[in-house]
């Protein structure tokens, strides 16, 4: 199980599915998927348990390990999860799976489960400032830094080659990072609804950290479920979904840590926003899958701008193939009528892409 905190089981859930679109060299049009209507849920409260900083009563898929390191001059820990392959199907290779920016590795959970069938090992790292890891009260937090830590972490596992890089989200923008600073390491590359397909700052006028504080600071569950429910599945909620809305939840309650939690995650917007990786996609050398949910308008600081404007932004259905034709060696697979979270919404779908590419 996921997580005791929730009342459902991770193992129980009911996803939705899409019809691919696959584009290479070839592009083919599909009928989009059938919106769904919305599941109306209460979320008071009283629905989620308080969570400290670094989770400590919040289960995870499988057993937390951790990593202790000095950076910044400063000992830090990043948790992870190293999940080995099935019995007799090992192939010598490792799955780097990335979390985004509202979440944290343990979403990765059937993603993992499906990579290890395939003989993969699987390592699931939560980032410095995310999920079980250190949240730090000052940290320069940037993309080369994170992807620093995380190559440090799998050199102390003895992984320094054959992996297999998942990227979702702000983890997309990770991943793409970590995969031009060690390409030689890189074997394939998986971006999976990654942001940082365009450029905010040219649209969006800057926003100081201390704004960013501000706002975080302001979160409850309610405003935290409607965002997502907004941004992320289209106005249509459904109970399995609360397994992505606990932790961000269960953080917003505890009044003791929430104001260190929401000072990073300040401090990681100012990063998302600052450091775009879109204008080095020509520089990646290995096969790159680019799965992305057609549905998605995900794009930092559309409430910042003029109306006409914010509905220029985040249009994933045509960032796909405009990124695509960036990266040299790119398959794009399209989910049509699906938004931010395919592993939630078009599971099957997704893994059938993500399974056939790593292979």
């Amino acid at each position: 199980m996921f997580s005791n905190t929730r009342s459902l089981a991770y193992a129980l859930l009911t996803l939705g599915s899409a019809t691919l679109l696959v584009t290479g060299c070839n592009k083919s049009s599909q009928p989009k998927a059938q919106s769904q209507e919305p599941t109306q849920q209460a979320v008071g409260a009283d629905s989620f348990e308080a969570l400290d900083a670094n989770l400590s009563n919040f289960d995870y898929p499988f057993e937390v390990k951790t990593f202790t390191f000095t950076s910044q001059q400063q000992e830090l820990s990043m948790a992870y999860m190293d999940v080995m392959p099935e019995e007799g199907v090992a192939n010598g290779k490792t799955a780097l799976l990335l979390h985004g920016k509202n979440f944290s590795g343990a979403y990765w959970e059937t993603t993992a489960q499906a990579l290890t069938k395939q003989g993969y090992r699987v390592v699931i790292p939560d980032q410095i400032g995310f999920g079980k890891s250190t949240k730090p009260q000052h940290y320069q937090y940037t993309f080369q830094a994170l992807a620093d830590n995380t190559d440090n972490l799998l050199k102390s596992l003895n992984i320094n080659d054959n992996i297999l890089v998942v990227g979702h989200s702000m983890g997309g923008m990770l991943a793409t990072r970590y995969s031009l600073m060690y390409p030689e390491k890189v074997t394939k590359l998986a971006l999976v609804n990654p942001i940082g397909l365009e450029d905010w700052k040219l649209k969006v006028p800057y926003v100081p950290v201390g704004t960013w504080y501000k706002q975080e600071l302001q979160k409850t569950p309610e405003k935290i479920k409607n965002y997502m429910t907004a941004s992320y599945f289209d106005n249509a909620w459904k109970p399995e979904y609360d397994e992505l809305l606990a932790i961000q939840a269960g953080w917003s309650k505890h009044k003791e840590d929430y104001p260190l939690v929401a000072w990073n995650s300040a401090l990681t917007y100012d990063m998302i926003f600052t450091q775009p990786v879109l204008y080095e996609f020509d520089q990646l050398t290995m096969p790159t899958l680019l799965i992305l949910g057609d549905r998605d308008r995900t794009a930092l600081g559309k409430n910042l701008v003029e109306p006409e404007v914010a509905a220029t932004m985040g249009l994933y259905d045509k960032l796909g193939e405009i990124t695509c034709n960036k990266i040299p060696q790119c398959t794009h697979v399209e989910l049509p009528g699906i938004g931010h979270i395919p592993q939630y919404e078009s599971f099957d779908e997704y893994i059938k892409a993500l399974v056939n590419f790593s292979k």
